[in-house]
């Protein structure tokens, strides 16, 4: 073989030297440094998984740090894969939800709960009970309607000879008040209620409410009528007349009431997640209330110095009705026709046994409300209507950040905080055995008094046994069958062991509530807590948030010691706080914030409730739906737990599903409400209503129920159309 150069000669090069020079001390070097145990790394492939991390030269293997780092990096992109699917998974629902929402749209029985009037009303329509006793054919007829009203009075029998007599109550024109009118039957083609029902809670549903024969004796004219009101509303003083009907009523009544029971006997000293709480530290006169009209109010009565820790023997009951608003509204005539005809129903109507008050919020902070009485009036003057003034009561966040020194102050708020205010007022007015948390933008078309009586009674007769499990549910008549019977055993077969049966035992928290009189609740055949008045009354279910996706789900600060975390607590929520709260409530949930121990506004009252063995009911009123929806398929969007609950993975409340409430007539985001609401003061919403419609479709008529929100009710242009701009994700 010839080469094509001979070493000999490749050696005598200069540069050939130089590169033989290189190639030799190369491979020493790599034969010196080459490890003991040699692997071939493997090449980067997006399917093969993760690359190898590089070895140790001294072991052979990976480093503690590397392995960590892969670890977590591994995890990660575990985590973030994971949020994909459920992104996709949650964006396939909403698009699932919108195509049967807009399917819905084009079958019959979509949009019927709009333009319902008195021309479509069928008398003879069993959708509910009548309750003949409580009607009366009216002598005088209407001139918008050939139908006859009826005068309602839903109050019971005055004369009764077991309590003292009541007393009647002047009215604004000082003579006593009058009914308000309704129509027998409703209109034809108007919805069956999704949730909730009519019968369950002992409500006459047969009935509608028309504008004028509604709130007509509160106020309301026609737009074109320019007469002289038969009431020179500003010179009314509700205050007053509300004080005057309770004084004239009091044998009935507690008028003092008692002190929180709970400041120095449930907590000690000694106890390891609290200090203790000094009984001054609910000294009655503290900011809150210390303003001009309190002495009106009160007659100028003092305060109980030591307390009963129940009600004296025969006492009725009294209720506070908290109307929440805020400085900067602007009343309509609507707003003041509505809280007129609370305080008649509820109050006047019934010689005291409730009152109401103008619960305003201060924003501004830089009024200085509790160092000035100028300033009080000021604030009063120029944020409330003259009729109002005397039933307004002011507070901000700074009372009620001054009250709970141990709760952040940025989360002593209205915002997250709403019930501070609502248990500072507890405290200061004691004789109130409950209180009505009232959303100023809430209307009930029907009769107030007939709707919160009937709440408070459905809750009295319910038996704690499968409370809180039927508390989760919405209650789909369609689909549930009857509530006391075929509902209650459904939810108990499906809920299996896992009940709630009193207070659950945690070692900071000391209940208040009775404990169950039988071990098991299959012990007791459903007789545990009849009669008794429930400590909390919602108008939407009770549900467990964890894992819900609502996102105020982990706003709870203490509730915790060494071996238990806050966010491990058990806890449950409503949407929207509009409830009854027993002043026993309000008094632990007092005390708990005094601790330190503190929830956001939606699940406080329900939390506490089940921390202190408390009685809490959702009542199920009823709700409507734009949308003819089967019950299985409402069950399905809205009772989508694994068990048939509201709460827990999949919940209509989380981030990104409450657009399933836009076709409702009760949530916070619904757009029903506003539309139907306008419809019924006689003006156009989406091509409905006003002057030149009713002429050719009649006068627009609704059935009793519970509309929020309502907001800014006014006269609309032609053309108007109300929808909810809250984004839904």
């Amino acid at each position: 073989m010839i080469l094509p150069v001979q070493p000999r000669r490749l050696l005598t090069r200069p540069k050939s030297l130089l590169l033989l020079a290189l190639t030799t001390a190369t491979l020493y070097w790599i034969l010196l440094h080459e490890p003991a145990n040699t692997q071939t790394a493997k090449w980067f492939d997006e399917n093969a998984g993760p690359v190898q991390a590089p070895l140790s030269p001294a072991t052979g293997l990976t480093s503690a740090e590397d392995k960590q780092r892969v670890e977590a990096e591994a995890q990660q992109k575990a985590e973030e894969e994971k949020h994909q699917q459920e992104d996709h998974r949650e964006e396939d629902l909403r698009e699932q939800f919108d195509r049967e929402y807009e399917s819905l749209a084009k079958e019959p029985g979509a949009d019927d709960l709009y333009g319902q009037t008195l021309n479509t009303l069928e008398s003879a329509k069993k959708r509910s009970h009548s309750i003949p006793e409580h009607l009366k054919q009216a002598k005088d007829k209407v001139s918008f309607s050939s139908r006859q009203p009826y005068v309602y009075n839903p109050y019971p029998n005055v004369n009764e000879k077991t309590k003292p007599q009541q007393v009647p109550c002047e009215g604004p024109d000082g003579s006593q008040p009058g009914d308000i009118k309704v129509f027998l039957g409703q209109p034809a083609d108007f919805p069956e209620p999704g949730f909730g029902s009519y019968d369950v809670l002992g409500m006459d549903g047969n009935l509608c409410y028309e504008r004028e024969t509604r709130l007509g004796i509160y106020g309301y004219k026609k737009d074109d009528d320019l007469s002289r009101p038969l009431v020179n509303w500003d010179k009314v003083t509700w205050g007053s007349l509300q004080e005057k009907c309770v004084q004239k009523n009091k044998a009935r009544f507690d008028m003092q009431g008692h002190l929180n029971p709970y400041i120095s006997t449930v907590y000690s000293r000694q106890n390891s997640s609290g200090a203790h709480i000094e009984s001054d530290e609910t000294d009655v006169e503290s900011p809150l209330y210390n303003d001009p009209n309190r002495a009106l109010r009160r007659n100028v009565r003092s305060l109980p110095k030591s307390g009963k820790s129940k009600q004296i023997p025969g006492s009725e009951a009294r209720t506070a009705v908290l109307l929440r608003t805020y400085t900067g509204k602007k009343y309509s005539d609507n707003d003041k026709q509505v809280i007129r005809s609370l305080i008649t129903e509820l109050s006047l109507r019934t010689g005291g046994q409730f009152q109401v008050f103008l619960f305003v919020h201060v924003k501004d902070s830089a009024y200085a409300i509790w160092d000035d009485e100028g300033t009080y009036q000021y604030v009063l003057d120029t944020n409330v209507p003259a009729e109002f003034k005397d039933i307004a009561v002011l507070w901000n966040d700074e009372a009620t950040q001054t009250m709970y020194p141990r709760i952040d102050p940025n989360k002593a708020t209205v915002h997250v905080s709403q019930w501070l205010s609502v248990q500072k007022f507890a405290q200061e007015y004691p004789e109130f055995e409950y209180i009505w948390n009232w959303e100023i933008d809430a209307r009930v078309t029907g009769h107030h008094y007939d709707f919160v009586e009937k709440m408070a009674t459905f809750a009295k007769r319910q038996p704690r046994r499968g409370l809180w499990e039927r508390n989760e549910r919405y209650y789909i008549p369609s689909i549930h069958g009857d509530y006391d019977t075929k509902f209650r055993k459904e939810v108990e077969h499906v809920s299996g062991k896992d009940t709630i049966w009193g207070a659950p035992k945690l070692p900071f928290v000391t209940p208040v509530g009775p404990k169950p009189p039988v071990a098991k609740p299959e012990d007791d055949n459903y007789k545990w807590g009849v009669g008794e008045e429930a400590d909390l009354i919602t108008v939407a279910p009770i549900f467990n948030p964890i894992n819900s996706g609502w996102v105020s789900v982990n706003e709870l600060w203490g509730f915790n010691d060494s071996d238990h975390a806050t966010t491990d607590l058990i806890r449950r929520a409503t949407i929207v706080t509009h409830s009854r709260v027993s002043k026993r409530l309000l008094d632990i949930m007092h005390v708990e914030n005094l601790r330190g121990n503190h929830i956001s506004s939606e699940m406080a009252t329900q939390t506490t409730a089940l921390l202190h063995g408390l009685k809490a009911v959702y009542a199920p009123m009823p709700v409507f739906f734009d949308r003819p929806w089967k019950g299985k398929d409402l069950a399905k969007w809205f009772n989508g737990g694994s068990k048939g609950e509201s709460g827990g993975p999949g919940s209509a409340m989380g981030w990104g599903r409450e657009a399933r409430y836009r076709g409702s007539t009760w949530y916070y985001r619904a757009n029903p409400p506003q539309r139907m609401y306008l419809n019924f003061m006689g003006w156009e919403d989406t091509n409905v209503g006003g002057k030149l419609w009713e002429e050719d479709h009649g006068r627009p008529c609704l059935p009793p129920m519970l509309l929020h929100p309502v907001k800014d009710i006014e006269p609309t242009e032609p053309g108007y159309k109300s929808e909810s701009n809250l984004p839904y994700s």
